[in-house]
């Protein structure tokens, strides 16, 4: 999670692009960390309310551990 505050992705700009690069960075170590980076792995960035976001703070959530089907659900 981003120390500066970043409401949603639709919130980002240019100057605070690096922060999504910062994001995947960090998931890539959790995931190799915890094991999964070898299987696979999905990360998951919901945005405003349809999208899924109730904590209106840019984080990404790291699924693993398990087959990740396909549509999501």
């Amino acid at each position: 999670i981003p120390r500066q505050h970043i409401a949603t992705l639709n919130d980002l700009t240019p100057e605070t692009e690096a922060v999504m690069s910062h994001l995947f960075r960090g998931a890539r170590q959790v995931a190799a960390q915890e094991g999964i980076a070898e299987d696979g792995y999905r990360t998951v960035l919901n945005c405003n309310v349809a999208g899924g976001q109730s904590v209106y703070h840019l984080h990404l959530h790291l699924l693993g551990g398990r087959s990740l089907h396909w549509p999501p659900g």
